[in-house]
């Protein structure tokens, strides 16, 4: 994989519009695609799980490549299903079938390769080598350093439910002469959603669920907002202005409030032009940073950014697991702990250990070492009440419990030192 990324790198580097792509999703592409599904996943429409599909495997690859190059094949519609959120609401999830999930795979693997050399460094969700600590870094680095007043925090409306396809075409024929590359992901785009067994038309939108869909979004917002940022709003504004976008989350910061508020209105009639809309209930102006900050606070990647103080009293951006976030984790820990009532302890404490880690392995960012501890003592004393619950005469008796977590979980910890971090400015 790393000579194919290589290849399209170069070829993206040397050719304004990149040609014959589609000879890229072949046999060896696609199996290698069906090794990496994981097992037990929910299966679209077509009923098939990997275990299934790899049974006849080589036999399957081989007619499915048929039907790609007689152009007869068409992407299932993709099934649709709901999972809770946390503030009670549900979030609709597309599952695609399985020879769809593969196809999309590769193609998505070829899209980022073409455009990571494309994208620019203000842009971190969905792509190679870049995390959401990344983001978090760049913001504390753009705060601690820069002229920031204020922070404007932005949503748009719906983003994945609202992509304009006709403007998303357009957008990969500018960088893109595969006429038959370009047709699948129309195919993709186009194949309709299955709920409660009728089909409903995709107009807009990308494949939900699916795998090509993180770099179709991240291609529709470089055009849309970061290239207009870099180029157009940058310009227009004689404050300094630097602006961080995950995904379909972003926020600028201004060192003119002025300019912020014009801004918006401009962010309004940006998106307006390609299908969006901002979230007016979450979209604000708040100042902030050393010389402006207050008390408000703004989120992105699950952590919310305030301003404090250091020991010897001088400015620092705070940096702690946002609420909404932390109180969800918690829901989601205890309800995990009630299925493990009859468990052995040492099976509970040795899972328990893992999802502990990647607590930390996520949240654990200079600064959030309070947070990460409350939830850790959060853990423990519901795992004690838990393992309670399992005696009817008599109570696990505190001392002992204490030997057993000493036992199998680890210290919170923090595991990301954002203040040392490396980041690439935009």
């Amino acid at each position: 994989m790393e000579k194919e990324r290589k290849e399209l790198s170069y070829l993206s580097k040397t050719y304004t519009r990149v040609q014959t792509l589609m000879n890229r999703v072949n046999e060896e592409s696609v199996k290698e695609a069906h090794r990496k599904q994981e097992k037990g996943k929910a299966t679209g429409v077509d009923g098939i799980a990997k275990e299934e599909y790899g049974l006849n495997l080589d036999e399957n690859v081989k007619r499915l490549m048929a039907r790609m190059r007689a152009s007869s094949y068409w992407p299932q519609p993709v099934r649709r299903s709901y999972i809770p959120k946390a503030n009670g609401k549900k979030r609709p999830l597309g599952i695609p079938s399985y020879e769809d999930r593969l196809v999309q795979g590769v193609m998505a693997e070829t899209l980022s390769g073409i455009y990571e050399e494309r994208f620019l460094d203000c842009s971190y969700g969905y792509r190679p080598e870049r995390s959401p600590h990344d983001a978090v870094a760049a913001i504390n680095e753009i705060v601690m350093t820069r002229k920031v007043n204020c922070v404007l925090e932005a949503d748009i409306k719906g983003f994945f439910d609202n992509v304009n396809h006709e403007w998303l075409m357009k957008f990969l024929e500018h960088d893109i002469a595969d006429k038959i590359f370009l047709k699948y992901v129309k195919r993709f785009l186009t194949a309709g959603v299955m709920e409660a067994g009728e089909w409903q038309e995709t107009d807009k939108g990308t494949p939900q669920g699916g795998q090509i869909s993180p770099v179709l979004a991240n291609v529709y917002l470089h055009y849309v907002l970061d290239l207009w940022v870099e180029k157009a709003l940058r310009g227009a504004c004689k404050g300094e202005i630097h602006y961080v976008r995950y995904a379909d989350d972003f926020l600028m910061t201004f060192q003119s409030e002025y300019e912020a508020k014009q801004a918006i209105e401009w962010l309004k009639q940006r998106l307006l032009k390609f299908g969006l809309e901002l979230s007016e209930e979450k979209t604000r102006i708040i100042p902030f940073g050393r010389f402006k900050g207050g008390k408000d606070r703004f989120d992105l990647v699950g952590f919310t950014f305030y301003n404090t103080k250091t020991r010897a009293g001088k400015y620092r951006l705070g940096i702690m697991t946002n609420k909404k976030k932390l109180k969800a984790k918690r829901q989601e820990i205890k309800a995990w702990l009630r299925t493990k009532l009859t468990r052995p302890i040492a099976e509970t404490m040795t899972e328990l250990k893992a999802k502990l880690r990647g607590h930390y392995n996520y949240y654990g960012v200079s600064g959030n070492s309070q947070m990460i501890a409350k939830f850790c003592w959060y853990v423990k004393v519901t795992c004690l009440r838990m393992l309670n619950r399992r005696h009817q005469k008599r109570s696990m008796k505190t001392d002992k419990f204490a030997r057993i977590w000493r036992h199998y979980q680890e210290t919170p910890r923090i595991t990301k030192n954002i203040w040392k971090w490396k980041t690439k400015l935009a």
